[in-house]
């Protein structure tokens, strides 16, 4: 993985990190609340909305 240097991050780069955050804090959310040990596949998907991606690509 390439990491650029404090400060030559671009706004798409600083968009693209901050949505993933997202996602992960959405994931851990998720997992926490989950009555398993483990979030299932289409319950990833789901939190990640994955089939509404899908939808919007046209896939």
């Amino acid at each position: 993985m390439r990491v650029a240097p404090p400060g030559t991050a671009t706004a798409e780069q600083e968009r693209v990190a901050l949505a993933e955050i997202e996602l992960c804090g959405e994931l851990i959310i998720a997992a926490s609340a989950a009555d398993g040990e483990r979030l299932s596949a289409d319950r990833i998907d789901e939190v990640l909305r994955v089939a509404a991606e899908r939808a919007v690509r046209g896939r």
